[in-house]
């Protein structure tokens, strides 16, 4: 394995359609390498899970499990990939947006579109070792009144914030906490760990990995460690989704 290369999973029940994503991918050599493939989701999962990837290049309509869903995995992961669509149906194009992949391909993909996908996706990689570094600095810690005493939370155990009458409920990896401090005063100080989603909600950044449409058609975000999916605002969605990107 190269140093330095953007390892690629490529997925896709076809085979004709496989090897010419292999083909591309050799075609614009270093530092792009592609290191496995699969011919669905359960088999996309097990790949990444043996040997990892930067980057995976995945099928939306598959059989068994489809590319929205293995997306929709692969985000959970510690360190999940950065997830491009391929898919023939333009119409698949908003879910692919929707969802938390970074772009989308239209078949049959052509060298210059993939060659821009996967700078962009560089991009993506790059904001996510700041990430991390971010991450790596000893987390500010939250302080709030708890049962006639003091409770102390880090921040980057806080999944995310939301205003509640006069408090704000923090929730956390073990519970809720109420803070007496504005989600305003909060996003001030702790501008580098939190992002608005809505007039009423903050999400601490490591834990937002990706975006999904309601049934109501409200796009709301996907939280590692949380099962619950937040509202997003019209106003605070292009902040968003450049920040799923990695532009943000």
């Amino acid at each position: 394995m190269e140093d330095g290369a953007l390892k690629i999973l490529v997925v896709d029940d076809e085979t004709l359609a496989r090897q010419r994503l292999a083909a591309l991918i050799e075609e614009l050599g270093s530092p792009y390498q592609m290191v496995g493939e699969a011919a669905n989701g359960e088999e996309a999962l097990q790949q990444f899970k043996e040997q990892g990837a930067d980057l995976v290049l995945m099928d939306i309509r598959m059989p068994g499990m489809d590319g929205l869903e293995a997306a929709r995995r692969l985000a959970e992961s510690d360190r999940p990939p950065a997830v491009i669509f391929t898919t023939a149906y333009e119409e698949h194009a908003l879910q692919a947006f929707e969802s938390s992949a970074q772009d989308y391909l239209l078949k049959p993909v052509r060298r210059e579109r993939l060659l821009t996908a996967l700078q962009r996706s560089q991009r993506v990689t790059r904001s996510q070792l700041t990430s991390t570094n971010v991450e790596q600095r000893q987390a500010p810690k939250l302080h709030a009144s708890y049962r006639g005493g003091l409770r102390t939370v880090p921040l980057d155990q806080v999944i995310y914030l939301r205003a509640d009458s006069k408090y704000v409920m923090a929730r956390h990896e073990e519970g809720e906490l109420l803070l007496e401090e504005s989600l305003k005063g909060l996003q001030e100080r702790y501008g580098d760990w939190l992002l608005r989603i809505h007039r009423n909600a903050l999400v601490v950044r490591r834990h937002l990995v990706g975006l999904e449409k309601g049934s109501d058609g409200i796009p709301r975000v996907i939280l590692r460690g949380c099962d619950e999916t937040l509202e997003v605002s019209r106003r605070h969605l292009p902040e968003v989704r450049r920040v799923l990107r990695g532009e943000g």
